[in-house]
């Protein structure tokens, strides 16, 4: 029992580092983009015009960059001013995650999200967002920034499918294949407003939640049968998979509800919670 305490931790702590940086939002070059809530949906002609464009890119920019930076240079950075680049061109919206912050140009789908559960969270657990007017000149000068993930977004899925099929043709990266709209109510005051879209994550080839709870388990000698792996999103499909429990939160996509073993309350009622008091504190 003590083990799957341990895992039990170590799982929900990898679970959360991605959105626990820091303390707030940033708004570089006194750039006010809080009210610009508003999503731009690019018409059917707009969509096939962006994706011939990435088309046309993708070859030379990943070749001209590799040689630049290397392909092992941190990680993912290697890849990271390519796709910045591809989507800001093509007016595709995306953020770039690192160790610290949560880079982007405005405040949209996942960003926007995140922005309005600050004002619900502690000071110390708020996600640090850097909104920067150049994503790409700021990225740029991150020379010795440590880079975790790429999220690109859209709310038009012909536009988005085309995206995940050219982002799938680089090498050395992961892109997460999802299949249905990533779907979140913000809550204003006494209002719930839901905020819809699509969107894909980029990492580094081999890299998810899983190969790094793997990565703990060897050293700290503990099966993967005593692992509680708890997760409401596809960026969790692998860690459900293999944990020894796999857990959907009630908030889950239906998708990773039918992989779990168990589903529980979603995060805004303490699912986490009821895991820990099911599954652990239980047999003592």
């Amino acid at each position: 029992m003590k083990k799957m305490v341990i895992s039990t931790i170590c799982v929900i702590f990898i679970m959360l580092l991605p959105v626990c940086y820091a303390n707030n939002i940033v708004l570089s070059n006194d750039i006010n983009n809080q009210s610009n809530t508003n999503v731009q949906t690019n018409n059917e002609l707009q969509g096939t015009e962006q994706i011939v464009e990435i088309k046309k890119n993708t070859e030379k920019k990943l070749d001209d960059y590799k040689q630049e930076y290397g392909s092992d240079a941190y990680g993912l950075a290697a890849y990271i001013l390519n796709i910045v680049r591809i989507c800001e061109e093509n007016s595709i919206y995306c953020n770039v995650y690192t160790e610290m912050e949560v880079i982007a140009k405005s405040l949209n789908y996942n960003v926007l999200f995140y922005y309005k559960e600050n004002a619900r969270k502690a000071e110390g657990k708020r996600t640090n967002i850097n909104i920067v007017p150049n994503m790409y000149k700021y990225i740029e000068e991150l020379s010795q920034e440590r880079f975790l993930k790429v999220t690109v977004c859209d709310d038009n899925r012909m536009i988005f499918n085309s995206i995940i099929r050219k982002l799938k043709l680089i090498n050395d990266i992961d892109v997460l294949d999802v299949s249905h709209m990533s779907r979140k109510v913000i809550k204003d005051g006494t209002s719930q407003i839901p905020i819809e879209y699509y969107y894909t994550e980029i990492t580094n080839k081999n890299v998810n939640k899983w190969t790094a709870i793997e990565f703990l388990l060897n050293k700290l000698h503990i099966q993967k049968e005593d692992v509680i792996g708890i997760g409401d999103n596809v960026n969790d499909k692998e860690m459900i998979e293999n944990a020894g429990l796999g857990v959907a939160m009630g908030n889950s996509s239906p998708e990773m509800k039918a992989i779990a073993d168990v589903v529980v309350s979603d995060n805004n009622s303490e699912g986490v919670a009821e895991v820990i008091r099911k599954f652990v504190l239980e047999d003592y």
